[in-house]
């Protein structure tokens, strides 16, 4: 089943429910309907960026680091408790955790920042050079869990080797501005595993489950600037290692004029299943 921005986007509206008498936030949230036993680790660090802004809203996402110790349950609801562990006028760091009733499937250490102005730099080459126009509409991708325009010149379902690499261009409809950063995190977690799989001749992302089996074990996003996610983003990406299980990729989010707005690293287990 294909998701909705409509759902997804009601998704990221995360219900406040009260606090504790430490200080703690509770938030309550949905969950995506999908044709998948899992909850979607994308679903996940949407609704953590989306928590840590409801907690601190004067300040922005600075950097968010997640691990995933267990599975979520498309079936049980996911509650996230949010705790200050310092704020001030500048900065504020928090921890986050997301739990079920099962099991905590979900832990985030947030740092927030107040937008400050300052010199810029910026290397070209650590980006991966010049970004090039987005391709043309004849390179549409329908991917299932991105209910937004993509496109790319390479299809994750080849099975025919090719380097680790894979550039998505993506852009939304118009959405609020509070929500840029939240869409942006979790379109990140959908590709890094089929960028890894790439060098492996017969294989490809399409084989989950039938193949292999896989789960992301930590995420971690940096964002550098503001940005709109309804003008064209390029996520370029790249995997430098496939070894004892576990794959390693990493990437950046560049505007369409080559700025780096945000960068990303995921770390997650493969096993083949043959």
């Amino acid at each position: 089943m294909a998701v909705s921005l409509t759902e997804l986007l009601a998704c990221l509206r995360l219900r406040r429910i009260g606090d504790e008498a430490d200080g703690t936030l509770l938030f309550d949230a949905d969950n995506l309907t999908l044709d998948y036993r899992r909850v979607f680790g994308g679903q996940i660090l949407g609704q953590f960026v989306a928590a840590a802004q409801a907690a601190c809203p004067e300040k922005s996402v600075k950097s968010m680091h997640c691990v995933f110790p267990r599975e979520g349950q498309a079936d049980e609801p996911l509650r996230y408790t949010v705790q200050r562990q310092h704020e001030g006028r500048s900065f504020a760091t928090l921890a986050l955790s997301a739990t079920q009733p099962s099991a905590v499937v979900g832990s985030a250490s947030v740092s927030m920042h107040a937008l400050e102005n300052g010199r810029e730099h910026q290397d070209l080459a650590y980006c991966g050079g010049p970004v090039p126009a987005p391709p043309g509409p004849e390179h549409r991708l329908g991917l299932d869990f991105i209910p937004w325009e993509t496109r790319s010149t390479v299809d994750l379902g080849d099975r025919s080797a090719g380097p680790p690499e894979f550039e998505l261009w993506q852009r939304t409809p118009p959405v609020p501005d509070d929500l840029h950063a939240a869409l942006t995190a979790y379109a990140t977690d959908l590709t890094l595993i089929g960028t890894a799989l790439r060098p492996l001749d017969g294989y490809s992302q399409s084989d989950t489950i039938t193949r292999f089996t896989s789960a992301v074990t930590s995420h971690s996003m940096w964002f550098h600037r503001p940005f709109r996610t309804a003008d064209w983003l390029l996520l370029r990406q790249h995997s430098p290692i496939l070894a004892g299980g576990r794959t390693f990729g990493r990437g950046d989010v560049l505007t369409r004029d080559g700025v780096l707005v945000a960068s990303y690293a995921q770390e997650a287990l493969v096993r083949f299943l043959d």
